[in-house]
């Protein structure tokens, strides 16, 4: 047995009310599945080699999304009950002396808390200690009733048992327990399922560790928010709003501006500098990354990309997977594909999309143009209506424009293609070759006048 205290995540739960064929677990919130949010909190309190999930409904499909996060997973092929998954658990939970239970759909869980949870029921040397909450309503949960002001737990009374003389009582069991390993599963073996669900409940451990002798003590969250969970649609949709309020209001604690921030989408791993603004209706989603001073207009959506310093990102943008360096500006209307790199200090325009291109320093591409597959230099002007044609009904080829390159309004670049630095593309052109340096480039038809044409057209219409 080692002392290194444990936590195990209940995961196995259907979430029957959900209606829905995913698992619980995996619903989203706040931008991440709820199990991934309740591990991160715990992997900030113990190793994650020390943190057992216990999975059952649709337990592969857990294990596959959560693979990443270096914890162990126990299943729980039956699922009858929290009792019942903590004997499933107990030959991994009882090389531990203490150890943590956690509810792995309540996402809004704190590492302080599950810190300070541990903290007290090692001091106390308690058996069982049972974290509590007092919400606005308590209707449904559990009631602890203490031993008088002290914090030892004389009972556990559920909703259904509630006696007039329980009528103030208003904090609740919320589901979190820290146990110490040696009287607990000296007795586990004792619940009954006894019950109308024909479960054996985690719950009841409480009063019979009380029958014992033991301590078992209770521990209030400063936030009853922490402890809620989601059973329904609507409730997961509740938590999302709230954490999202929570994230914007830790944002906004560190320097950046968000006006309106009700209407906005903040992702739980959205990073955000200084004196940077965050317009109504902006979306930032994944792990992106928002440098200082910056600002993001209006309607824009930015998943998983890194955005320097000074970037202006004007409305209606959306950014996925891409990087923008120092004092860059986009938009209106900009599409940045995954792969876009965007150079400091360079433009990206209305209605201009991107996808795996390196625009250098400096470098404008303000209108109506597509770059796909590209590797554009410094100092470099696309034209209105360019399009590098980077794909042949079989492969994709690379475009490179090299540095001081101006290329004019509805050109055609067709890859694999080479403007060498310092050339011109002339407007309209259709590029096939490569271009040397400080070359011009003509690829148009050349054009006929046929003077008067017109008028006999026109005349002619008018004898029919």
């Amino acid at each position: 047995m080692t002392e290194q205290f444990a936590i195990a995540i209940m995961a196995a739960g259907k979430g029957t009310r959900l209606k829905s064929k995913r698992p619980k677990v995996l619903h989203e919130v706040g931008g991440k599945p709820l199990l991934a949010h309740v591990i991160r909190a715990a992997a900030e309190v113990v190793p994650a080699e020390n943190i057992y999930v216990i999975i059952g409904h649709e337990a592969e499909k857990v294990r596959v999304a959560l693979a990443h996060t270096g914890v162990k997973f126990i299943v729980q092929a039956e699922q009858r009950g929290t009792g019942h998954a903590i004997q499933t658990a107990r030959g991994e939970l009882a090389k531990h002396q203490s150890f943590l239970v956690l509810s792995g759909d309540a996402p809004l869980i704190r590492s302080e808390t599950i810190r300070r949870l541990r903290d007290f029921h090692l001091s106390q040397k308690a058996a069982m200690t049972i974290l509590t909450a007092r919400p606005a309503d308590p209707t449904g949960y559990g009631r602890v009733l203490r031993e008088g002001a002290t914090d030892r737990v004389a009972a556990i009374v559920e909703q259904r048992s509630l006696r007039p003389e329980h009528a103030n009582l208003g904090e609740i069991n919320s589901g979190f327990y820290a146990f110490n390993s040696a009287p607990l599963f000296a007795h586990i073996n004792r619940l009954s399922a006894d019950n109308v669900h024909k479960e054996y409940y985690l719950t009841d451990m409480a009063a019979m560790l009380v029958v014992q002798g033991e301590r078992v003590m209770a521990f209030r969250a400063d936030d009853a928010d922490e402890v809620l969970g989601g059973n329904t649609i609507a409730e997961l949709v509740s938590l999302d709003a709230n954490m999202r309020m929570r994230k914007a209001r830790e944002l906004m604690s560190q320097g950046v501006t968000i006006f309106r921030p009700e209407t906005c989408v903040i992702d739980d791993d959205v990073q955000i500098g200084p004196d940077t603004i965050i317009e109504p209706f902006v979306q930032l989603l994944g792990k992106t990354t928002i440098g200082e001073d910056c600002r993001v207009r209006s309607y824009s959506v930015i998943s998983n990309s890194v955005i320097g310093n000074h970037v202006t990102v004007r409305h209606g943008c959306i950014l996925d997977g891409s990087a923008v360096a120092n004092g860059a500006l986009l938009g209106p209307y900009s599409h940045l594909r995954p792969g876009s790199e965007i150079g400091e200090g360079a433009h990206v325009g209305n209605f201009v999309e991107t996808k795996k291109v390196r625009l250098g320093k400096g470098s404008k591409a303000n209108h109506l143009t597509y770059l796909g597959d590209a590797e554009v230099g410094e100092q470099v002007n696309i034209g209105a209506g360019t399009i590098t044609c980077n794909y042949d009904g079989v492969n994709k080829h690379k475009t490179i424009i090299e540095d001081g390159v101006f290329v004019g309004s509805d050109s055609t670049l067709v890859a694999p293609v080479k403007i060498g630095r310092g050339a011109y593309v002339g407007a309209a052109s259709c590029v096939t070759t490569d271009v040397p340096s400080d070359s011009l480039a003509l690829g148009r038809a050349v054009q006929v006048v046929k003077e008067g044409w017109a008028r006999k057209k026109r005349e002619e219409k008018k004898k029919r």
